[in-house]
């Protein structure tokens, strides 16, 4: 059954990249730029990137635009996922959602400590949802941590999740 609903899923989705960080700017952006590069890899497009503060107000507000945009399907944010008082996109993001998916951060966690940082990966809280129809995933700001989330957890589902969030509607 998975294996048809992957047949049928969407090749193409529409996504916004959202990096959260105090000090990246466009020029400096390695992991925004490598969310950019798997997606297009992958045949999905990029309609809304954006590089902002780590301030939950300002998180808030482009989360909230995102999710309100009919074009975009599903957004990745990049850094702040952290345990430092900086980092604040969980609290952002969190109370946005209409419905969690447990199981990403679970998993990317398990994946994490075992093809990545080890223990070190307890300190990650990275998460994913639904709000507004819209798929969310956040992840920590690293590039191996963006490769990893996208090549083993989102890139194989994100037709899927989207196809999933609009069947009922």
């Amino acid at each position: 059954m998975l294996k048809e609903h992957r047949k049928i899923s969407p090749r193409k989705v529409n996504c916004a990249v959202v990096t959260v960080s105090d000090t990246r700017d466009k020029s400096t952006d390695k992991s925004g730029k490598l969310l950019h590069e798997l997606l297009d890899k992958a045949n999905h497009n990029v309609v809304y990137y954006e590089i902002i503060r780590d301030e939950k107000s300002m998180i808030e507000t482009t989360m909230k635009n995102a999710i309100t945009q009919p074009e975009i399907e599903a957004i990745i944010v990049n850094g702040g996922t952290g345990i430092a008082k900086r980092d604040v996109s969980i609290e952002a993001i969190q109370p946005l959602f209409d419905k969690e998916l447990p199981g990403f951060g679970e998993i990317f966690r398990y994946l994490s400590y075992e093809l990545d940082i080890g223990s070190a990966s307890i300190l990650s809280r990275a998460i994913a949802g639904v709000a507004n129809n819209t798929a969310i995933f956040s992840v920590p700001g690293s590039s191996g941590a963006v490769k990893l989330a996208m090549e083993k957890l989102i890139l194989p589902e994100l037709g899927h999740i989207v196809m999933e969030i609009n069947k009922d509607r």
